[in-house]
């Protein structure tokens, strides 16, 4: 479960356990999830832009159900994530009154307005560039201090599955935190298996937790939790929700 960060050292400088991801627009609570319980988590911008994915998207609940925020972009087919660009159309001016208006009344708004209103006026040309911000502002928000890297810096030209474990090593750690979901899709566990790196597989259950409208509405973007129940109790979520197994180990 969740509480088995605790064993692990918690020194930004020396990475331990690694999770990987291309970056995602609000961060949702499973996102959240995966980052708590690394030691080092690297934002994947050097792989290319999946259209109509979470990358420049996610939800939020108002009083008339979820609402998906998306961030426009003016993308160019094979672009790596780091060299797709934002639209400057209104959007930040209408995800901020978005979020007044689903919020405004929730515990907590009050004491982030000025923070979350800042983030919205930034023009924030690229994608990757709010998206790094966001994660960085909520791991200091709820006091999670993990070390946060791009990939596009890291220089790494492997591809495919030797990719990740490269990117591991590049950042001085030794074992890798993946969505379990990841052995159905691309992943191989040989390649980790036969260069002596424990994988770690990431599993998320939503915990229930007091929310604005009518209803419980699960894994919404981070500042969801945040805004209703506080940093203290959002970092409790997203630990709570979140198990691992080290693959080719049966589970405890």
């Amino acid at each position: 479960m969740g509480q088995e960060v605790a064993d692990l050292p918690r020194n930004p400088n020396r990475p331990v356990r690694v999770s990987i991801h291309q970056p995602h627009y609000l961060p949702w609570l499973p996102y959240l999830g995966k980052i708590a319980l690394s030691d080092c988590f690297v934002i994947l911008d050097d792989v290319e832009f999946t259209r109509n994915g979470w990358q420049n998207r996610n939800k939020i609940k108002t009083a008339q159900g979820p609402l998906v925020l998306t961030a426009p972009v003016k993308q160019k087919l094979g672009q790596f994530i780091s060299q797709v660009e934002v639209a400057d159309n209104g959007w930040r001016k209408k995800h901020w009154a978005s979020l007044q208006q689903a919020y405004r009344k929730a515990p907590y708004f009050a004491a982030y307005e000025a923070d979350v209103q800042g983030f919205y006026a930034n023009p924030w040309p690229n994608l990757v560039d709010p998206c790094s911000a966001m994660i960085e502002w909520l791991l200091t928000t709820l006091g999670l201090s993990i070390k946060v890297v791009r990939s596009s810096t890291l220089k790494v030209t492997s591809t495919s599955t030797q990719r990740l474990v490269d990117i591991v090593q590049s950042v001085g750690g030794h074992s890798y935190l993946s969505g379990s979901h990841a052995l159905q899709a691309y992943l191989d566990p040989q390649v980790f298996v036969q260069q002596g790196m424990p994988l770690h597989l990431f599993d998320w259950s939503c915990p229930t937790y007091p929310q604005l409208h009518t209803g419980f509405t699960a894994n919404l973007a981070v500042l969801d939790a945040l805004f209703n129940v506080g940093p203290e109790l959002t970092r409790e979520i997203a630990l709570q929700g979140s198990s691992h197994r080290v693959y080719g180990q049966d589970p405890a």
